[in-house]
């Protein structure tokens, strides 16, 4: 399976669009639309060069592969299309292994959508503290997940 313009559109919505290196509120150096490797795999770092929009989508649609390989690996249910797309974000902002440990993936394979709905929740920390676009992105991941269009 592969992601959908929703995926994208969440990514796109939350991350937003830098082109000069920042710090994420967990102390990683990132870039373009949250990414924290550049196109080669290599960690950005904070002597990175700009980059232009047009990069940013190249680099994060590039990305987006390693994580819909995980979703696909990890999950041995059927999936509709949204819940594909927000597991995808969710691995795309936390990390594969984030996703392949949590109690979210392992009530998805048991088929528990609307528990596994509830998981998304409580992925809302970074370093330490909740931060308000973090329980914005889960609520709308999980809005996502559980929508039937």
């Amino acid at each position: 399976m592969k992601i959908s313009p929703k995926c994208i559109n969440l990514i796109e919505t939350f991350e937003g669009f830098r082109g000069e290196v920042y710090r994420c509120p967990a102390d990683i150096p990132t870039i373009g639309f949250g990414s924290t490797r550049d196109i080669d795999g290599k960690a950005i770092t904070m002597s990175h060069p700009p980059i232009t929009h047009a990069q940013a989508t190249a680099l994060m649609l590039a990305t987006l592969v390693q994580y819909e390989s995980a979703v696909t690996r990890f999950v041995t249910v059927t999936l509709n299309q949204n819940q594909f797309d927000a597991l995808v974000d969710f691995a795309y902002n936390l990390g594969n292994e984030a996703l392949r440990g949590s109690t979210l993936i392992k009530l998805v394979n048991t088929e528990q959508f609307n528990a596994a709905a509830n998981e998304f929740s409580k992925w809302t920390h970074a370093a330490g503290k909740v931060l308000p676009g973090l329980v914005k992105r889960r609520l709308a991941e999980k809005n996502l997940f559980l929508s039937h269009d």
